[in-house]
């Protein structure tokens, strides 16, 4: 849990607890009942990503830019105000930039030029004078101390004892105190200014409430096309869900070239675009164990799952080549007829193969897919998921789906690769 502040609470959870989902939903809403609180929840490893993708610790940052601060509060409250509209949105909060009493000096060159005095060195000994400067260091056994040189509190908190500093002392003797050459006065400032780009700007960060980041992102997007912004502000999104677009573009890109190449592998290993095909029947059938694998756990179609899918298109596909190529060696090499008794026979005997591989795949994932929720295991999870609800599924189908569709579909191949070999 992250307070405003950076203020941070860990919570470890019993396994023999309730669900997750369930004990965050309760944490939010009693932290939602405690005034000017913010929570944002997470865990340690999303919250760094996070903050390197988009600055703030939230898996959405919706980021308004402008020159004045007051308007940007407005703009951001307004857009707090429709936020909470979203069903999905949870932990949303707005930065908070707020006006604190500040001590201000306001320098006048012409009247310190009058006196031979530089602004720039004044600055610096304002700077000094207020903010302090270390000038050296106590060692205390095993404890090192700075030295810091600056005014008192009470010089600094008071508006007449700054007023009354000599900041040079001319030739005649004349003293020459600050408010002979600036103007010091209170007022309110902001207690923050964030800048980006060299632009100023407010954030508003939030994170999915249990749905995926792409259908969070266009329900934002169609609320902030209601907002109104005035001339010179604009809004950015950011997050996740940038990264995520780009990398399911690439995955997309590069799953195409994968499958393509596995095709052409295929018709290279067997000569024939029909058992090239037929190897590929089994991709589906993964993918339907992988599909209901997503739907019991997470619903939610990631970056990792898209990985997992590829991964999962190989293995299926070695599935295939193991039955097929039995087939193909029983049929060609040792001479049997085409039969519903070959094929059986094919099948049986690549049954424990095909089981084998698939069970020392879905063993070696069984500790991540039990450790749901675990710290680290965010982006594993999904992709433990996914490649043994494939596994699993294919697998089984296989046993009965590419006997049947080799045995209706691939007599003419067969014969003509028979035809090729003599």
């Amino acid at each position: 849990l992250e307070f405003q502040r950076e203020q941070l609470l860990d919570v470890d959870f019993y396994n023999e607890g309730r669900d997750r989902e369930v004990v965050l939903s309760e944490i939010r809403e009693k932290l939602g009942t405690i005034e000017n609180t913010y929570a944002n929840i997470g865990q340690p490893i999303s919250h760094r990503l996070d903050h390197l993708l988009s600055g703030v610790r939230a898996q959405l940052a919706i980021k308004i830019f402008g020159p004045d601060l007051s308007t940007l509060r407005r703009l951001g409250k307004a857009l707090e105000t429709k936020l909470k509209n979203v069903e999905e949105l949870a932990d949303l909060q707005l930065e908070q930039q707020v006006l604190v009493p500040q001590i201000k000096i306001h320098l006048y060159g012409e009247d310190a030029a009058k006196y031979g005095i530089k602004i720039s060195d004044l600055v610096e000994h304002l700077e000094v004078a207020l903010n302090g400067i270390t000038v050296g260091k106590v060692i205390d056994k095993q404890r090192i101390f700075d030295i810091t040189l600056r005014f008192t509190e009470q010089t600094r908190e008071n508006l007449d004892r700054l007023k009354d500093i000599v900041v040079r002392v001319l030739p005649t003797g004349e003293k020459i105190k600050l408010a002979q050459v600036a103007s010091v006065y209170e007022s309110d400032g902001p207690n923050i200014i964030n800048r980006e780009n060299a632009s100023r700007r407010i954030v508003l960060q939030a994170n999915s409430g249990g749905v995926s980041l792409d259908i969070l992102v266009d329900k934002v997007r169609s609320t902030l096309k209601s907002l109104p912004l005035p001339k010179g502000y604009y809004i950015e999104l950011g997050g996740q869900f940038k990264s995520e677009e780009e990398a399911s573009r690439l995955i997309t890109f590069l799953g195409a070239i994968s499958l393509i190449g596995i095709i052409v592998f295929l018709f290279a290993h067997f000569n024939s675009l029909m058992m090239s095909f037929q190897v590929l029947t089994a991709i589906p059938l993964a993918l339907i164990g992988s599909i209901v694998g997503i739907f019991l756990t997470e619903k939610v179609l990631s970056v990792a799952t898209l990985i997992a899918f590829i991964t999962l298109c190989g293995i299926a596909s070695r599935n295939g080549v193991l039955m097929i190529s039995h087939y193909l060696q029983l049929l060609i090499v040792e001479g049997e007829d085409f039969s519903k008794e070959t094929i059986i026979k094919g099948s049986q005997e690549r049954l424990i193969p095909v089981f084998m591989t698939a069970l020392t795949a879905i063993f070696a994932l069984t500790p991540i897919l039990f450790s749901r929720g675990d710290p680290g295991k965010e982006i594993l999870y999904p992709v433990a998921v996914v490649i043994v609800g494939g596994l699993i599924s294919s697998t089984f189908l296989d046993i009965f789906v590419t006997p049947v569709v080799f045995y209706n579909y691939a007599k003419k191949s067969v014969l003509k690769l028979k035809e090729n070999r003599k």
